[in-house]
């Protein structure tokens, strides 16, 4: 018998996992089934060292959230090459949120068709103090903001840092036409579907909305469900956008709770734009509010509805695009320099819900739900925007004079647009998705 290495067979599977080890270090970053190479996991981590590096403060919110309360003038937004020499606005020229004589008094005075849905407006008006988690915790100081700290796993898992927090390019080439010989051309999107009010027109300025907040079931974790106040200018596959509201988007957030958001983009999300502070462009000017962190009491079936108010309105001297939350608090703007169409203004306005899934206007259908997951009623508990309003040429927040609703698969989500017999319109819409008749 030779006196050669004799290795047993468990000894040679313990060497061949620890080669496999090795390798794997070298070359790759193992993570949840997923193997990323080590160039990309670099990458992430300097670019979330980037982005914490300016940190005075961290708190740590019970829903597991961390957020960094980042130097104002060191902000994401100003890594932006159109943002090198731009000077932080830190409020509004002046209060834009009043509105005209008759649309003071139908706020005060709206009316119903039955006392089923005078008492539900009832407890929608008085349910709209909404908070986030995280301050349960702790505050900003001034001179800071609160930005939720982008966690590595989720940048990670995005096709690239530059794409994270970046919606699917959502224009279908097979849709062309004109807005008024063809709605559906102007808003059917490939991979997302739209639940939405329309109007347009007009030189928009500004628009607003108060939107009830749910909880929506997202099946995947690359799909996402948002309920927001939108203004768009621009052509069909290169459009302008700005909106602001709610979202369940576990591909940015990680979970699937209901948090507050804003998005843009230039380029119809072809290149770029993004959600929140995870890429430049938003400035932040609030210290009391974190883009992305999760907001609550939430409506649920059988409880007290609650609501966000937004409003999105355009500063007549610098030209930035505020967001206003909560009737008082303005979160920040997108500056002019970022856009070419809406350094003006924008050609449409649109409030309602979107979901975004790969089978989206296939069989088997996404049960991604939108809105609260129920379809449109007023007596039911579907999603709902009321308050609607708009800047046009005029200074007043005024009701829009003419709207139209549209959904893109009316039996997977649907809408209903309440005009008559009330002096303030209401709109609901959303659905369960997949179901019977959306197979």
């Amino acid at each position: 018998m030779g006196k050669g290495l004799y290795l047993p067979a468990m000894g040679s599977k313990v060497i061949f996992i620890l080669l496999g080890l090795v390798v794997t270090t070298a070359y790759g970053f193992m993570n949840h089934g997923g193997t990323f190479s080590r160039l990309k996991v670099l990458e992430v981590e300097r670019k979330l060292k980037h982005l914490r590096k300016h940190s005075l403060k961290t708190i740590q919110s019970e829903d597991g959230d961390i957020i960094d309360c980042i130097d104002i003038k060191k902000q994401p937004a100003f890594d932006h090459p159109a943002m090198k020499h731009h000077k932080i606005q830190m409020a509004p020229t002046y209060n834009s949120s009043k509105e005209d004589h008759t649309t003071a008094w139908t706020r005060t005075r709206s009316k119903t068709k039955t006392n089923t849905m005078v008492k539900q407006k009832a407890e929608e008006s008085s349910m709209t103090m909404i908070s986030q988690l995280w301050q349960k915790s702790g505050r900003c100081p001034q001179g800071t903001i609160p930005v939720r700290r982008i966690r590595k796993k989720d940048m990670l898992k995005a096709h690239s840092i530059e794409e994270y927090g970046r919606k699917k390019p959502s224009f279908s080439h097979q849709h062309v036409g004109q807005l008024n010989e063809n709605l559906d051309s102007f808003v059917q999107q490939k991979n997302h579907s739209k639940a939405i009010l329309l109007t347009e027109g007009y030189r928009y300025l500004g628009a607003k909305g108060d939107i009830k907040v749910c909880n929506p079931s997202v099946e995947k974790d690359d799909e996402y469900s948002t309920s927001q106040v939108s203004l768009l200018s621009g052509s069909y596959n290169d459009f302008e956008c700005i909106e602001a509201g709610w979202a369940v988007n576990p591909s940015v957030y990680g979970d699937r709770q209901t948090r507050i958001f804003v998005y843009w983009t230039a380029d119809g999300s072809h290149k770029t734009g993004c959600f929140d502070l995870t890429c430049p462009g938003f400035v932040q000017t609030s210290n009391e509010i974190s883009l992305g962190a999760a907001i609550y009491p939430i409506s649920i079936l059988g409880g007290l509805p609650y609501q966000i108010t937004i409003y999105i309105y355009k500063d007549p001297y610098t030209n930035n695009w505020w967001v206003q939350y909560g009737e008082r608090t303005n979160i920040g703007y997108w500056p002019p320099e970022l856009f070419s169409g809406m350094c003006s203004n924008a050609e449409s306005v649109e409030w309602g819900g979107e979901v975004y899934s790969s089978t989206v206007g296939h069989s088997p259908h996404t049960s991604t739900q939108m809105g609260c997951g129920r379809f449109p009623n007023p007596f039911h508990e579907s999603g709902a925007i009321t308050r609607m309003r708009i800047h046009d040429n005029s200074a007043a927040l005024k009701i829009p004079e003419w709207v139209d609703d549209f959904s893109d698969e009316y039996n997977c989500y649907d809408v209903m647009y309440v005009g008559d017999y009330v002096e303030d319109p209401e709109f609901y819409y959303g659905g369960p998705g997949k179901n019977p008749m959306c197979p």
